[in-house]
């Protein structure tokens, strides 16, 4: 016997994937996203994440890559999955899964191919996106605060040589002037054991010579899968 209630009508959408790409600008203690200018319609001229739509026979992993790999070229790269975002575009409804990246900024070399202008912005700085995506932008930055207070994800943009100083002030740039002092923040990270001391100083400004650390991969490991609060 046929149904009697209409079955209601699946939903047809393309899957695209949006980077949302950081890093900290260490001597203006800025931190700092990477957008590129939309060159087509929907949203011309308008500045956007990096992103694309997801190709057949290509994982969202991949995808993520690969629009990395064509906007930037980088050695050190933190990259993970950030959420899945829903919209409806002309008509058209887009699923796009983002995805959250730290990079050093020194290092960093931009590629403009295929785009009519690609920059990094200031966070407080950051221009009404296309898409909206200036929801996942915030999504995005909330994801790296909180790294930043329970992961050591803060080497991977900082100098394989360091001091507390410029450690201290790059938890200042990205979580704001309030959430430590630098005797207490100072305090709590030598004792957790895996910063190293080098044994060099160096002299930055009119201040004391500071000591330049390294962190110690293989003293963090036994705090890799406990919880852990850096600041």
């Amino acid at each position: 016997m046929a149904d009697s209630k209409q079955r209601p009508q699946l939903a047809s959408f393309k899957v695209g994937v949006d980077n949302v790409i950081f890093s900290v600008d260490l001597e203006q203690h800025r931190l700092m996203v990477l957008l590129v200018r939309r060159d087509s319609e929907p949203y011309r001229d308008h500045w956007c994440l990096p992103g694309t739509l997801v190709r057949q026979e290509e994982s969202l992993e991949s995808a993520a890559y690969r629009i990395l790999s064509e906007k930037i070229r980088v050695k050190n790269l933190y990259l993970e999955q950030l959420y899945t975002f829903g919209d409806v575009t002309d008509g058209i409804r887009y699923l796009s899964v983002s995805y959250f990246a730290l990079v050093r900024l020194a290092e960093a070399e931009l590629i403009a191919d295929g785009v009519s202008g690609i920059a990094w912005y200031p966070l407080s700085q950051v221009p009404e996106l296309a898409f909206q995506q200036n929801r996942i932008l915030q999504y995005g930055h909330r994801r790296l605060c909180n790294k930043l207070e329970y992961s050591p994800v803060a080497f991977d943009v900082l100098p394989e040589l360091f001091t507390l100083g410029e450690l201290y002030q790059l938890y200042v740039t990205v979580l704001g002037d309030n959430f430590s002092d630098y005797s207490n923040f100072r305090t709590k990270l030598l004792k957790l054991g895996f910063l190293c001391d080098t044994g060099e100083k160096v002299s930055r400004g009119a201040g004391r010579p500071a000591t330049l650390y390294r962190f110690d991969a293989e003293a963090f490991a036994p705090f890799k899968d406990k919880p852990l609060v850096f600041v």
